[in-house]
């Protein structure tokens, strides 16, 4: 794996989701580093590519409460467990569960793997709230995908909040997992 600056020189064989995140990355005038890899399926995998970004890739997931009403983009350090009653309590939600594929699909224009923030370019409606665990916001770059699980970018944190989520029509609530029972 190699860090390249920005997007790729040759976008053939990319999927069009792919493409738009680097489009509006761009257009934002957002930088960010990139690398390219094979869909991480473990952590082994998921530590190659956190060293070559020198930077932990966020724990992205897609959450929805029981009746399907609300759906909310959870975004933690890799590290933390996820407890759902903790963050149940913070959000006013109880019953939360992961949500289905096709939910993923609708709102994010993202498939199970892929799930990542950039997605939130593709949710127009606002159907999605975003959640930040504070240790997120205290890095000072995030990892993340560009929609697909093939890739991974590197960027600012302070980038991604005070330009990606406007544009994109999104704001976040902090919340504080602490991954203990």
């Amino acid at each position: 794996m190699e860090l390249y600056d920005g997007r790729p020189d040759n976008t053939a064989g990319r999927l069009p989701r792919e493409i738009r995140t680097y489009d509006f990355l761009d257009a934002l005038g957002i930088r960010y580093q990139r690398t390219d890899h094979e869909p991480a399926d473990n952590m082994e995998a998921c530590n190659e590519i956190d060293a070559v970004l020198d930077v932990v890739i966020c724990k992205n997931l897609f959450l929805c409460n029981r009746q399907k009403t609300r759906f909310y983009l959870l975004m933690m350090p890799g590290g933390k467990k996820f407890k759902t009653k903790e963050l149940s309590a913070q959000i006013g939600s109880a019953r939360l569960s992961f949500a289905d594929p096709e939910d993923m699909l609708k709102y994010l224009d993202i498939e199970p793997g892929a799930v990542s923030i950039m997605g939130l370019m593709n949710d127009r409606e606002g159907a999605v709230q975003l959640l930040i665990d504070e240790d997120v916001l205290a890095g000072e770059y995030l990892g993340c995908h560009p929609c697909v699980c093939t890739s991974s970018l590197k960027m600012r944190t302070k980038d991604v909040i005070e330009k990606f989520l406007p544009a994109a029509g999104h704001t976040y609530q902090t919340v504080r997992l602490t991954g203990e029972d």
